[in-house]
């Protein structure tokens, strides 16, 4: 069965279908563009020219092998690859006749793409879109060599490299553009294709890169003026403004010299009047390292070139690679620490270090180039802030920047640099910088003064505030990415704790729709990981909504959905000197244990072992909490859904497990990792994954699933999508996979909606789950060791491994004997509180919570 997309049109009341796609070019965007329509489930052919020997398809093919080598993977699972298919000009050209639409993404260059056009156009569908990938050349101008009937099929389409990974996507119309079909066209990119959609004028290099370039081109300028080296630069230029890691140069070099050599030259050819014109060169320095080759990471040398484990950056004056090792002034990290953005820049501009003089400068210039293009290029202010921050992974925008400094006085200082010939162009700001600026003076907060407001964000061209776009598309969008002028409104509370929220998005009082009756519990604990104080918020919203409410939504306002347990209130429970808790706080199924553990260090031990038993029982405790509430969130009368972005780690992977319905953005990291901190998964991860192994064993026989289970965990494996996770079992087959992260809520709540409907009723509880038992440990042992005298693992790796065996597989028990789920609990917490109390697993944690890297002892 052929899989397809179909999509709501936004218009006329019919459907727009987008059963297979073509790609013309499988250079490097071209085949991740190919390979991001197949992570959406669209098959996809791939074209390029022709080999000239053997196999004619033999470029596509080579192409397609690249994807599955390449990190950060463009394909959510290898096996996607299969759904590209190769083709070539020659050959198959019939082939787009059945494609609804073909996106062109070969070389920049206009002829190119004018003899491509003329070759497929007859060969395209009768209602196919046609839009090319350029990232500047003019849409009109391509659209001259597209036939003018078909013209109103024609537009741009602008994916930001790498495609899986970036938000953002210019569509860029021409004269003739099809309106109903753009905005189609609109909403396919952004439910299908996930995407972050601005539309773009046809100007050159559209928003983001017009913006973005400019943005290094003044960085390279300000650096040469300043005497500031690569590195010292990236060092600057990079976390500490709100920007990438990757900062300046190390971005031009992902991005590859060539390209951003290509992009400067468009700009320098196609903007001649532009008052920084001059600036639009490529510098020697970056000629001269084209030239040679050194493209950037795709070459394996560039600005910077690693050499075995160090990181070499490029001398200028030496004209040779030396260490890397550009650091920021400790004055100028503080001050960059600052909350306070007025504060930020006004000390910037007061002091007279070069790093803050350089900092003052790339800032007031991209002020400056933004205020006066801002008409020019993009319908307002709202689509150039966020081009920037889905293009180029910014934080803020530049205008968003400017404004939360405080518009007027930034403003002035601006004009003040102008008049004193400091900045890059003497050309004045416009009119409406300052009568923006005026309009809000009397406003008490700093932040509406400016460009964006309630109402919307300004349009120069009109002289208005623009409100978001009205297409039904974006009505899946609860909760959009914000603007600084846009307060998050997160519903109406039903209860509140210092560790959770329980909310929902109808009226006070709870009444309305369907989907009003859905109740919402966000996580408030930092990368929401889970305490005891978490756990008591989850049994109380699950209490509430089984009571009052028709189903529980589990989703965080902000990535990530959960980073696990909170190791560092449990373990600082072993390093405290008080005397532990009365057993009387211990859960019932574990007072026996704990208080057998306590008697026996008193007869013939010491205190300090005693007192260690009694922490490890309340560690025991907090274990039991935590398997109970995984419980409740399977076994409760509403149906539960896990709302996941991000990254769900060890007990979050476990609260996912045991939702009734998982439902995850494609960038959801998900996995069991507790091995990587010397301990195992006790809050029912193992248990759910012998359930799981049993449930769909083959001639009854569990092993072979839970070998497969056992590796992942064992290795501590995190999925690298949303569907990974599916194939190492912490998703389910039924769990929808959703591209577009500011619909998760939306489509959390329809799942919930749709299990309320059906008259949910809780699965039974699990009473017949059949163990691989002693045979299943044997097996697993058995690889340990070999894995042990090969020196791949260490002795500690061994306990932990098998442990994690013994419990998956049941224990020491006859392969196929029935167990039920409480079983493999109690062999949970067991093995959980026997590997935390050895001192290497206590030192893996301990340095994991210190450095944030895993220990091998």
């Amino acid at each position: 069965m052929k899989k397809w997309i179909e999509l709501e049109a936004t218009l006329n009341n019919r459907k727009f279908i987008v059963r297979k796609a073509a790609v013309l070019g499988a250079g490097v965007m071209g085949a991740q563009i190919a390979a991001h329509l197949v992570n959406a489930n669209i098959e996809t052919l791939l074209f390029e020219l022709p080999a000239e020997q053997g196999n004619l398809n033999a470029n596509v093919i080579k192409a397609v092998e690249n994807l599955k080598k390449q990190d950060p993977a463009p394909l959510s699972i290898a096996t996607k690859a299969a759904s590209i298919q190769p083709a070539n000009y020659d050959q198959n050209l019939e082939l787009l006749r059945d494609c609804d639409i073909v996106i062109e993404a070969i070389a920049e260059r206009m002829d190119w793409k004018s003899e491509l056009y003329k070759k497929v156009a007859p060969h395209l569908g009768e209602d196919a879109i046609f839009a090319s990938n350029t990232s500047g050349l003019s849409i009109n101008e391509l659209a001259k060599s597209f036939p003018e009937n078909l013209r109103h099929r024609f537009c741009g389409i602008h994916f930001f490299n790498p495609p899986r990974y970036m938000h953002l996507a210019e569509l860029i119309p021409c004269k003739e553009s099809d309106a109903a079909m753009l905005d189609d066209l609109e909403a396919f990119l952004v439910t299908c294709l996930g995407k972050g959609v601005i539309r773009a004028k046809d100007t050159p290099n559209f928003i983001a890169n017009r913006i973005g370039v400019f943005s290094m081109l003044a960085t390279m300028h300000h650096a040469h003026e300043f005497g500031l080296g690569f590195d010292v630069v990236d060092a600057l230029t990079g976390t500490l403004i709100g920007r990438p890691k990757s900062a300046t140069f190390r971005t031009a070099d992902v991005v590859g010299l060539d390209v951003l050599a290509h992009v400067i030259a468009t700009m320098r050819d196609t903007l001649p009047e532009d008052p920084w014109h001059r600036y639009y060169a490529v510098p020697d320095w970056l000629q001269a390292l084209v030239d040679k080759g050194a493209l950037g990471q795709k070459a394996r040398r560039g600005i910077y070139r690693k050499m075995g484990k160090e990181i070499h950056v490029l001398d200028l004056a030496k004209g040779e690679y030396i260490l890397s090792a550009g650091t920021t002034e400790d004055d100028i990290k503080e001050l960059l620490k600052r909350k306070n953005l007025a504060d930020q820049l006004g000390a910037l501009r007061a002091n007279p270090h070069p790093q803050a003089q350089f900092l003052w400068s790339i800032f007031r210039d991209l002020f400056h180039y933004s205020a006066v293009h801002l008409g020019a290029i993009a319908d307002n202010a709202r689509d150039l802030d966020l081009s920037m921050r889905w293009g180029f992974g910014w934080n803020q925008g530049p205008l968003e920047i400017w404004q939360a400094a405080g518009w007027s006085e930034i403003a002035g200082w601006i004009n003040e640099d102008i008049a004193a010939g400091k900045s890059m162009s003497a050309v004045s700001l416009p009119e409406w910088v300052q009568e923006l600026g005026q309009s809000a003076s009397q406003a008490v907060d700093i932040s509406i003064q400016g460009v964006h407001r309630k109402q919307g964000s300004y349009a120069p061209s009109s002289n208005t505030f623009r409100p978001r776009s009205a297409l039904p598309v974006y009505r899946r969008q609860l909760f959009p990415d914000r603007l600084l002028s846009e307060r998050a409104q997160y519903g109406t509370t039903i209860f509140e704790t210092d560790a959770v929220r329980m909310w929902h998005t109808g009226e006070p009082g709870g009444n309305g729709s369907a989907d009003d009756r859905i109740a919402i519990l966000s996580f408030k604990s930092k990368m929401h990981t889970i305490g005891s104080d978490v756990l008591d918020g989850v049994q109380q919203a699950i209490d509430e909504a089984e009571r009052n409410w028709r189903a529980l939504v589990i989703w965080q306002t902000e990535p990530p959905f959960s980073a696990g347990a909170n190791l560092q209130k449990a373990t600082a429970r072993l390093k405290s000197d008080e005397p532990p808790s009365a057993f009387s706080v211990l859960a019932k199924k574990i007072r026996k244990t704990a208080q057998s553990a306590v008697l026996k260090a008193a007869r013939g031990l010491n205190l300090a072992d005693a007192l260690m038993a009694g922490k490890l029982a309340e560690i025991e405790a907090m274990v039991a909490q935590f398997q109970q509430t995984s419980q409740d969130l399977r076994y409760s009368m509403i149906p539960t859904v896990a709302a996941v972005d991000g990254l769900a780690l060890g007990g979050g992977c476990e609260f996912v497990m045991h939702c009734d319905r998982a439902v995850a953005t494609m960038e959801s990291y998900i996995g069991l990792v507790e091995a990587g901190v010397g301990l195992l998964p006790a809050g029912g991860g193992c248990k759910e994954l012998a359930l799981r192994a049993s449930r769909d064993a083959k001639d009854g026989d569990p092993f072979p699933l839970l070998k497969n289970y056992f590796q992942s965990v064992a290795t501590a494996q995190l999925s690298k999508s949303a569907e990974q996770a599916k194939e190492l079992g912490y998703l389910r087959t039924a769990d929808p996979v959703v591209m577009n992260r500011y619909e998760l809520l939306y489509v959390a709540k329809a799942q919930a909606v749709a299990l309320a409907e059906a008259g949910y009723r809780p699965p039974l509880k699990a009473r017949n789950i059949s163990v691989a038992g002693s045979t299943g440990i044997a097996n697993i042992k058995g690889m340990l060791v070999n894995m042990r005298e090969g020196n791949f693992i260490s002795d500690h790796d061994y306990l932990i491994g098998t442990k994690i065996a013994h419990v998956m597989c049941g224990g020491e028990l006859t392969p196929g004997s029935v167990v039920d789920e409480d079983w493999f609990l109690e062999l949970e917490r067991a093995a959980f509180i026997e590997l935390l109390a050895t001192e290497k697993t206590q030192a893996r944690v301990e340095h994991t919570l210190k450095t944030g890297k895993p220990l091998r002892n």
